[in-house]
């Protein structure tokens, strides 16, 4: 009995030291830098999960990478989302969220949607937004199960809808 016990505990040291290795980054292992931006956090870096720490070294570690313009966009854009409304910030993490959990093929595709909006003129985007916000909820619906079906048309299916559509 107490040999299998022995047996046991050696087969699980290696597991519990694998286990025990996910401490955090200690405060003092942090680059001079990384320091210097992350010194607001330093009371309570010893407390953040490790994971947390990790995230906020990767990212200081970013900032550094960026050219000053890059880095004053950011600071512009932090600001801005500062001053949103707290529901409002709630709404954008929740948009993110569900953004990121879809399959990275589809990530990438609304990626290029949004780069193709972003090109066109700045009135047609105007327009295109005017016309989204007069949209019932209803049809709303319609209209993206429209784009849906047509998605699956073929290039001579699409055009054919096209000339029809014309008449």
């Amino acid at each position: 009995m107490i040999r299998r016990i022995l047996y046991l505990l050696i087969l699980l040291a290696p597991l519990a030291a694998w286990a025990g290795n996910d401490a955090g980054i200690a405060w003092n292992e942090l680059g001079k830098q990384e320091r210097k931006l992350l010194a607001p956090l330093k009371d309570g870096w010893a407390d953040l999960p490790a994971e947390r720490q990790r995230k906020l070294s990767r990212g200081a570690a970013r900032w550094e990478r960026l050219t000053p313009e890059q880095r004053a966009r950011f600071k512009q854009r932090f600001e801005r989302w500062k001053q949103l409304p707290a529901e409002q910030r709630a709404r954008v993490r929740q948009r993110f969220e569900r953004f990121m959990a879809l399959p990275p093929a589809e990530r990438r595709h609304l990626r290029q949607q949004y780069r193709e909006f972003r090109r066109l003129p700045a009135e047609r985007r105007h327009q295109l937004r005017e016309r989204w916000r007069s949209m019932t909820p209803q049809q709303r619906r319609q209209f993206i199960e429209r784009r849906d079906r047509i998605r699956h048309l073929t290039p001579g299916q699409r055009q054919e809808l096209r000339r029809q559509m014309r008449r």
